[in-house]
């Protein structure tokens, strides 16, 4: 097999000014050529001499700006030769990623390392073809030159022209019938002959023993009838090998990633079969491992496993819902049956890294990665594998696995798919409830050490504000003490300053001392004992006499003050009377004189003394009516007792 690559040196397929330069490089049944330098006309040229079997490129970019130009360059393509994109279709990656596939490293920065190295992966099977045709290929015959106007020989050359286009018809029906091929014909007829001829043959361009030719006065062109969009199929007939995560239940999660890791299938629904679940993986891959998030893997799982005949991984005990969201963390999912199932898959290839590090380094350039990986963990020995891959042709597409389905129980299967998502459901659910238990026993422990922490802090804490409390009261009734110090001191202050007035007064010849009392009660008597204090001898001066009593007026006179002075008009006659019998002078103020000044007064002495002396007038002719009464009042009862006795005696 003949194998063209071709990457760009310097120009652009975009420039009308600067054409594109190709570095150009063969590879032919495993042998590597050289590497030329060649202009696009020069690429035409060699193609069509040499007619390859495939063209090899690493981006459709380099040889069409657009999607019409594609068209164009496939249609100057020998009809054998195929264009084959080694960085995949529709999904595209690196040059660097496909080589390394194949254990092939080169200069990303030289374009003839890299044509060579376009050519050597399209020989061992990497890319996709570009399919633009339809199977369906469009003869045309026609007149290479028009009849236009002529002289007298106009008919004839007419006539000639219109000759050959139908000699060239029938010898171009002639070969499309000898090679067993249906077609449509459609012809135009003219002077001698066919203007036009056009055939639709129902094969593609590669079968029709037809090709593109002019001639003096024919020219035939032979084209693919193109398709409405560019398909892609892979070169190689070979599936790639997958790592599936599978995660049953009623709803049925499915991932696929390949050996490097890059996401191939991600998919979840109810209403999957496990014919469907089979026909779904068959369609992106081949399975090489059937992986499980929980450590005992499902019975439904184990069968789709038996299916293609997978290697089975289950971890070492069932992934954490945390364990799930790192493995995930870079790629998007719509539920928790898709997460469950894609880190199942990525936990399954992060156990295998190790071992896919060491094949590479032992495997060198030319070989199928992918292959000699599968292979080995098959348990074949890399020597083995690799003598067995080396030289080996393509594989062809490899017959569909059937499911080991039970047709004759299909509601089973779905039973047991059911409930083996239920049980790993609760399995799941019993692992969190579990976590949550040790969560909750730290979460006690740590809040019992916070409450002895507490709680010695408290005690310290009451401790010290028993202490502060004690102080505080010590120094609160301090306080009080000394508030109440001080009051006294303002009152005995106050008092001093009375009696120092009161003594000056007293010092004085002519004038007597009066101490003001409030009122003729126990009260204000017991108030001016503490303020100025009553002693022997005293005046007092009192301003009304409501609410006196016969206690009040014999304490004064047990006292033995000289008089009380009466404010108010004429004093209670009764008063005047307890007065007379507790020997205490009560002398009115109009007779006094007196002088009142705050809590003190004064009189002139010689007044007081002569109230005094007229009261004790009235006092002496107080005590002869007393006397007197008393003498009579013992008469009486001495007359009464006689009359008694007399009455007794008879």
């Amino acid at each position: 097999m003949k194998v063209f690559g071709i990457d760009i040196i310097k120009g652009s397929i975009r420039s009308r000014t600067r054409r594109p330069v190709y570095a150009l490089a063969r590879v032919e049944d495993g042998d590597i050529g050289d590497v030329e330098e060649v202009t696009g006309f020069r690429l035409q040229r060699l193609l069509a001499a040499e007619e390859p079997d495939i063209l090899a490129v690493d981006s459709l970019q380099e040889i069409a700006a657009d999607q019409r130009e594609l068209y164009a360059f496939l249609q100057t393509l020998p009809p054998a030769t195929r264009l084959v994109q080694v960085t995949g279709g529709e999904r595209t990656e690196s040059l660097g990623k496909v080589a390394a596939r194949y254990n092939i490293s080169f200069n990303k920065f030289d374009p003839y390392a890299e044509a060579l190295t376009t050519a050597r992966v399209a020989a061992l099977g990497a890319g996709v073809e570009v399919i633009a045709f339809e199977n369906t290929t469009d003869v045309v015959v026609s007149r290479h030159r028009s009849p236009g106007r002529g002289g007298w020989s106009q008919n004839r050359y007419a006539r000639k022209i219109h000759g050959s286009v139908l000699q060239k018809a029938r010898e171009v029906e002639g070969r499309i019938r000898g090679a067993g091929l249906t077609y449509d014909m459609k012809e135009t007829k003219a002077f001698g002959g066919y203007s036009r001829a056009a055939f639709r043959v129902r094969a593609p361009r590669e079968m029709v023993p037809v090709h593109s030719s002019r001639s003096a006065d024919v020219q035939v062109r032979v084209t693919g009838r193109e398709l409405d969009r560019i398909r892609f199929e892979p070169l190689s007939g070979r599936p790639r090998h997958l790592i599936v995560g599978l995660d049953p239940g009623t709803t049925t999660g499915i991932a696929a990633v390949d050996l490097d890791g890059n996401l191939v299938l991600l998919t979840s629904s109810r209403q999957m079969t496990m014919s469907d679940i089979v026909e779904e993986l068959y369609r992106a891959g081949k399975p090489l491992i059937v992986a499980s998030d929980v450590h005992e893997m499902p019975y439904s799982v184990e069968k789709i496993r038996r299916a293609f005949n997978a290697i089975p991984y289950t971890p070492k005990q069932s992934l954490s819902v945390e364990a799930k969201y790192d493995l995930t963390a870079p790629f998007s999912y719509t539920n928790d049956h898709e997460r469950d199932a894609l880190s199942a898959a990525l936990d399954a290839h992060r156990s295998l890294q190790n071992k896919f590090r060491n094949i590479a380094k032992r495997v060198g350039q030319g070989y199928d990665l992918d292959e000699v990986r599968a292979r080995v963990l098959r348990g074949q020995p890399l020597d083995t594998v690799l003598a067995d891959l080396q030289g080996a042709p393509v594989a062809k597409e490899e017959e569909r696995p059937e499911a080991e389905a039970e047709p004759e129980r299909p509601v089973e299967d779905e039973r047991v798919m059911a409930l083996d998502g239920m049980v790993k459901r609760l399995r799941s659910y019993v692992q969190e409830l579990q976590e949550d238990l040790r969560e909750r026993d730290r979460e006690v422990e740590r809040l019992r050490q916070d409450v002895r922490r507490a709680r010695s802090a408290t005690e310290r804490r009451i401790r010290r504000d028993a202490e502060l409390a004690a102080k505080d009261a010590a120094i609160e009734s301090l306080r009080e003490q000394l508030r109440g110090e001080r009051r006294r001191s303002r009152q005995l202050k106050k008092r001093l300053e009375r009696m120092q007035k009161v003594a000056k007064l007293e010092v004085s010849d002519d004038h007597t001392p009066l101490k003001v009392l409030d009122s003729l009660t126990r009260e204000a008597v017991r108030a001016l004992q503490e303020g100025i204090g009553i002693s022997g001898g005293d005046v007092l001066y009192v301003p009304k006499t409501h609410g006196w009593g016969r206690g009040v007026v014999k304490d004064l006179a047990g006292t033995g003050v000289r008089a009380l002075v009466v404010g108010e008009g004429s004093p209670d006659p009764h008063l005047i009377r307890i007065a007379r019998e507790s020997d205490l002078p009560l002398l009115p103020a109009d007779a006094v004189g007196a002088d009142i000044q705050g809590r003190t007064g004064a009189a002139l002495s010689r007044i007081i003394d002569e109230a005094i002396a007229e009261w004790e007038e009235g006092q002496k002719e107080f005590r002869r009516e007393k006397d007197a009464e008393r003498l009579e009042y013992l008469f009486k009862e001495y007359r009464s007792e006689r009359e008694k006795e007399v009455r007794r005696g008879g």
